[in-house]
C-alpha cells in the first residue's frame, strides 16, 4: 500500500502587482509563461514538499499584504536561464480564483500553507463583484468582517 500525501500550498507575494488584475494581466503576456504556453512563477528554490504540492496544492497570491487569489499547481518544470543556473518553474492552472481576505506579513520567496489555513475561495457571486482595495480588504478581514 502507498503512503497517503497530504496536500499543502504555497504563498508568494505576487511583487510589482497592486491588485488580482495585475496578475491576470501580466499572465497574458507571453514571458509569463512556458513553452507549453501555461503561466509559470520561476523561483530559485525547489520546494522539498513536491509530492505534497502536487496533490492539488495551489500557490495562493498575496497582494499588498493580503491574500486575494490562488492558482492550482500543475506541476514543477527545471528551469534553466541565460547565466546556466536552474531554478523551478511553478506552472500554474491559467484560472485565477479569487479568494477571501487573509492579511499577511512581508515575507522573503514563499512560504508553506496548510489546506486547513489557506483562505476560501470566494462563492460565485462575490468572485464577480468589484475587488475592494488590498488596505481596505486587510483592514476588513483583520477585525473579522471579510
Amino acid at each position: 500500500m502507498g503512503v497517503s500525501v497530504d496536500k499543502i500550498n504555497l504563498v508568494k507575494l505576487c511583487v510589482g502587482a497592486e491588485a488580482v488584475e495585475d496578475l491576470l494581466n501580466w499572465q497574458k503576456n507571453p514571458r509569463s509563461k512556458g513553452p507549453d504556453g501555461l503561466p509559470r512563477h520561476v523561483t530559485r528554490m525547489w520546494p522539498k514538499k513536491e509530492d505534497a504540492l502536487l496533490n492539488g496544492g495551489s500557490l495562493y497570491w498575496v497582494f499588498k499584504g493580503v491574500v486575494l487569489a490562488r492558482q492550482p499547481i500543475l506541476r514543477l518544470d527545471q528551469v534553466t536561464g541565460s547565466d546556466g543556473i536552474t531554478r523551478c518553474g511553478i506552472v500554474l492552472d491559467p484560472a485565477v480564483v479569487r479568494t477571501e481576505a487573509q492579511p499577511r506579513r512581508p515575507f522573503q520567496g514563499w512560504r508553506y500553507l496548510r489546506d486547513e489555513d489557506a483562505p476560501r475561495d470566494l462563492s460565485g457571486t462575490r468572485a464577480r463583484e468589484d475587488a475592494l482595495p488590498p488596505r481596505l480588504s486587510a483592514a476588513l478581514a483583520e477585525i473579522g468582517v471579510l
